[in-house]
């Protein structure tokens, strides 16, 4: 049914379930007005490094907005869309994250309703759908709506979207309640360039009764809210900040269930609809408080109904983020994750006084609110629960850690003196310590920190991240063509670039492979945002033809170089420095030698030595991929990878380390393919066919239709049979990459890198062919060193220089082992027996020396009997004995106070000390050191039981003087 009985009056009981409403929504425009219903895309980012996460309906649809999708993609047959999207704001741009739990309507995931038109319907048909849905299936009093319209903005040259505001009045909203708006309320901007609109708003008077609100609206009133934001995309904003009308006009609808939940449930509150209260009822049941309350500011004593609106919205933050491969980490949307899930640690057991544990046991509650809309997350609860108890047990031991730090630290500290911004600092950089919780409990202490300072290191830091490797990198605007270029191609009738040839190359008898070159036809140069049919020597360009061989960047896989020449000139070569692929074009970069124009007649040549090393890690990709799964479980999933010419890195699930054996394994097994020198088969499949292969290894990205399926060893017709199970037992991956024809032409792989990016996600980095073998061979030859100094070790040399000697070989070889490139399992290996290796080094160090500093001390009790004071000069090679045969003297014989003196060959003399306790305070070991090394121009330091220093060795005598002298006039 399109109705359900809801009352609109306020505080009447009942309203529709959230289901209902979401289901209600979709069914609308997909059964009433012919809208194609599509799944949520996962809230991480996919192909916009820019965002951290999803935070609007629209991103998927960038491409189409942009006009850069490929005619064979999906997303080209859209017309008019529905859906229920995930969404993320905390970091970033849009950042609702310290702002959540202080009120009832601030969250950092929630669920964006929308409907979409590209190039269908626009502003009369969007209105009229938005009214009909709000006040006659959801049935929402038309006295408590208020709609908004862009006014105009004189400084732009636009005009008030009287357009708009008429379709509202001819709907029938009174005069009254349609109101014009500026440039920051009422126009819509993508970014700083870009498609961009007027937009219209929907708000809602939560009290109703008559009353006229216009005056509320768009002012931050809690009694009347926007609901809804209907975007009308007919411009496109330009690098120089001008308007330029878009080619195609696009509706971009996005309404909050939340909100609309609220209003459709009678409620004040999102907190206090379905979708949150069965998670707040199971936070009171699992902590040591009062039931919520809704209360905020003043009212909510001690903060606990804030805590309860914290730990309900991240609970469901961390399920979805967890559920779409963004666990908490270090750095980008992962870092922002660990903030949250933190935030909502420190909110359940500081004010919560819950137990441990208490936020991983609200994922199934968030499962069976959410799961029916988003099914993903019923197949993750274990790993969801699994990496928020882990990740909450490390933020604990981390508090507990800091608590320490920060109390030992205020103990050194000097009175009436601000906390050391450089502790602060790594506090909250190494440990993850929330700077609020270092001031919260400074200020308990009554200790201000130094913000001066501490604000000098946060500006380095982000001064540093800007210095990173993307620093600096403009877009090259030569291979980006913008919607107006691309549109004026469409419109002129370009064909898209025929890049078929790309595949097309040859297995020789002998394992050679042939690449023929490819004859085309400039359709179109591309320059400084433009297209143009001629560019002049020197001239860096994009140059579109109706084919090529040349494998554009996409996939993954790094794109292909070479050159091309014009017909008739072999002897003028136009370097290819990059290729992109654009709304289905081809854009070759080139640095023009010599006039070109469109209608030249080219012909183009790949650096095949480049394309050979791309083909080959790929397929090694593939296989690698397929040996992980095989050795590490089908769990295993894919979370993105890069191909080079020189190497191959592979992101992966995992449920901890990999070991040793695991990794040995992996390579085995890809060892076993390459020797099997199995068929690589290709072919072009429908998608719809293609997905419903059993075991079909694929991440989540946008495939073009038909899509490339590329099988090892197995024909993609038998792949395809009806209940085959071939693909579960070989690699078969929809990809669009180039591949070699056998995979004889790996001839080795070694895995040389294995970390864990965050928890949960594996990251290897593998090389092939001569690469492989070579750091194989590095490894044989590091290994034979590190058993060289096993053997050394265990002849236990009697000399602290050569066991000294011998730890310092240890650590370099370490430091080598750890930087070069070899296979990982044997890296893993020797850094393991290093690791020992070290440990037995130090010990025997530590032995030796304490053997020898009792023979010293020995020999120095039977020189001075009987004193209570010694100073005197002893030969040491290092100041760890010497501080050892005073510390031995000093428990050979209690209550004597000792200095010694150690000159050194290099001239320098080092001086260790220790005072009786029986001598404290007047007498201090710190005061005894530096008076004795100022005499030698040198320097001391310590407590004042403990002290040591050095100095220069002309002033030995004199030195020995001044101890004599000092301890006597304190003694």
């Amino acid at each position: 049914p399109w109705r359900w009985c809801c009352s609109p009056r306020r505080g009447a009981a009942g309203g529709p379930p959230a289901g209902h409403v979401r289901a209600a929504f979709l069914r609308f425009f997909q059964d009433r007005h012919g809208h194609r219903r599509l799944p949520s895309a996962p809230v991480r980012p996919r192909g916009d490094p820019r965002l951290l996460f999803v935070n609007a309906g629209m991103n998927q649809f960038k491409p189409i907005f942009l006009g850069t999708v490929h005619p064979r993609s999906e997303l080209v047959q859209h017309r008019r869309v529905v859906n229920s999207q995930k969404c993320v704001r905390a970091g970033g741009k849009h950042n609702d994250l310290e702002d959540v739990g202080r009120d009832t309507y601030h969250h950092t995931f929630f669920e964006m309703l929308g409907n979409w038109s590209f190039g269908d319907y626009f502003k009369e048909e969007a209105c009229s759908m938005a009214w009909e849905l709000l006040t006659e299936v959801y049935e929402i009093p038309r006295d408590r709506l208020y709609v908004t319209y862009f006014g105009g903005d004189s400084s732009l040259g636009l005009s008030a979207d009287e357009e708009c505001r008429d379709i509202w009045l001819h709907l029938g909203v009174p005069a009254s309640h349609v109101l014009p708006f500026p440039l920051k309320d009422n126009f819509w901007e993508m970014g700083d360039t870009g498609p961009c609109g007027p937009c219209t708003e929907i708000h809602y008077d939560h009290v109703g009764g008559g009353r006229n609100a216009a005056a509320l609206v768009n002012q931050g009133s809690p009694d009347v809210v926007e609901i809804w934001n209907l975007v009308f995309m007919q411009y496109s904003r330009e690098v120089e900040g001008n308007l330029l009308p878009l080619p195609q006009h696009h509706v971009d609808t996005g309404m909050g269930l939340e909100r609309l939940v609220t209003v459709l449930q009678n409620k004040r509150s999102n907190y206090d609809t379905d979708l949150f209260t069965p998670i707040l009822d199971a936070i009171y049941k699992g902590c040591r408080r009062p039931r919520y309350q809704g209360l905020v500011g003043d009212a909510d004593v001690g903060h606990v109904n804030m805590a309860y609106r914290v730990v309900a919205d991240h609970v469901r933050t961390l399920c979805v983020c967890i559920t779409d491969g963004i666990y908490p980490g270090l750095s980008g949307a992962e870092l922002v994750l660990r903030r949250i899930l933190r935030r909502a640690v420190r909110f359940c057991s500081e004010v919560l006084h819950a137990p441990p544990g208490l936020l991983a046991s609200l994922v199934p509650t968030v499962v069976e609110v959410l799961g029916d809309a988003y099914p993903e997350l019923t197949k993750n609860t274990d790993q969801i629960m699994d990496i928020i108890n882990e990740n909450e047990a490390a933020f604990l031991s981390s508090l507990e850690r800091g608590r320490r730090i920060i109390e030992r630290t205020v103990q050194q500290m000097e009175p009436s003196t601000n906390f050391p911004a450089e502790v602060a600092w790594s506090l909250y950089g190494n440990l993850g310590f929330p700077l609020d919780l270092i001031a919260l409990m400074l200020e308990e202490k009554g200790i201000s920190l130094d913000s001066a300072a501490f604000n000098e290191f946060a500006l380095e830091d982000a001064k540093r991240k800007a210095r990173g490797p993307q620093a600096g990198q403009v877009e090259d605007t030569n291979t980006h063509l913008d919607v107006h270029s691309l549109a004026q191609l469409q419109n002129n009738n370009v064909p898209a670039t025929d890049d078929s040839p790309k595949y097309s190359y040859t297995l020789g008898l002998h394992g050679q492979y042939g690449f023929s070159p490819c004859q085309a036809t400039v359709l179109m140069l591309y320059r400084d945002q433009s297209l143009q049919k001629e560019v002049g020597a020197g001239e860096r360009c994009g140059v579109i033809l109706d084919r090529t061989n040349f494998y554009a960047e996409q996939g993954g896989q790094d794109c292909d170089k070479g050159y091309m020449i014009r017909l008739g000139q072999q002897d003028i070569l136009f370097p290819v420095e990059s290729v992109r692929l654009c709304g289905g074009y081809v854009i070759h970069e080139v640095t023009a030698v010599e006039t070109l124009r469109a209608g030249d007649q080219v012909q183009l040549f790949v650096d095949e030595a480049r394309r050979l090393a791309c083909m080959t890690n790929h397929t090694a990709t593939h296989v690698l991929n397929f040996a992980l799964r095989h050795v590490l479980g089908e769990h295993t999933e894919q979370r993105g990878s890069h191909v080079t010419a020189e190497r191959l890195r592979f992101d992966f699930d995992t449920k901890g380390p990999v070991t040793v054996e695991q990794l040995q394994q992996v390579e085995q097994v890809v060892q076993d393919v390459i020797k099997r020198n199995e068929v690589v088969h290709m072919a072009e499949v429908p998608l719809t066919l293609a997905r419903r292969v059993q075991g079909l290894r694929a991440v989540d990205e946008g495939y073009p239709d038909p899509v490339r399926i590329v099988s090892l060893g197995v024909p993609v017709e038998s792949v395809l049979t009806r209940d085959s199970e071939a693909a579960l037992q070989t690699s078969v991956e929809l990809c669009c990459g180039t591949h070699l024809l056998q995979t004889g032409a790996v001839e080795d792989l070694a895995i040389i890198s294995e970390r864990q990016l965050v928890k949960g996600i594996s990251r290897v980095i593998a090389v092939t062919g001569g690469q492989a073998k070579q750091a194989r061979e590095v490894g044989q030859c590091l290994a034979m060193e590190v058993d060289s100094v096993s053997l050394r070790m265990k002849q236990r040399s009697t000399s602290i220089p050569e066991m000294q000697n011998l730890s310092k070989e240890v650590g370099q070889l370490t430091k080598v082992v750890t930087d070069t490139a070899m296979p990982q399992w044997q890296r893993k290996e020797l850094e393991t027996i290093l690791k020992v290796l070290q440990r037995t080094a130090n010990t025997a160090i530590k032995k030796l020396e304490m053997k020898q500093a009792e023979e010293k001390a020995q020999s120095l009790l039977a020189k001075h009997c009987s004193q209570t004071v010694i100073i005197d000069t002893v030969p040491a090679d290092s100041l760890s004995i010497l501080m050892k045969v005073v510390n031995q003297l000093c428990d050979k014989s209690p209550g004597t106070s000792v200095l010694l003196l150690s000159p050194q060959a290099s001239g320098e003399v080092l001086c260790a000390c220790q005072v009786s306790k029986n001598c404290l305070p007047v007498f201090s070991a710190a005061d005894w050191a530096v008076a004795v090394c100022a005499q030698m121009e040198g320097k001391a330091g310590g407590s004042p039981i403990v002290a040591k220093g050095s100095g220069n060795a002309k002033g030995v005598q004199g030195a020995l003087t001044t101890a004599l002298e000092f301890a006597q006039s304190k003694l």
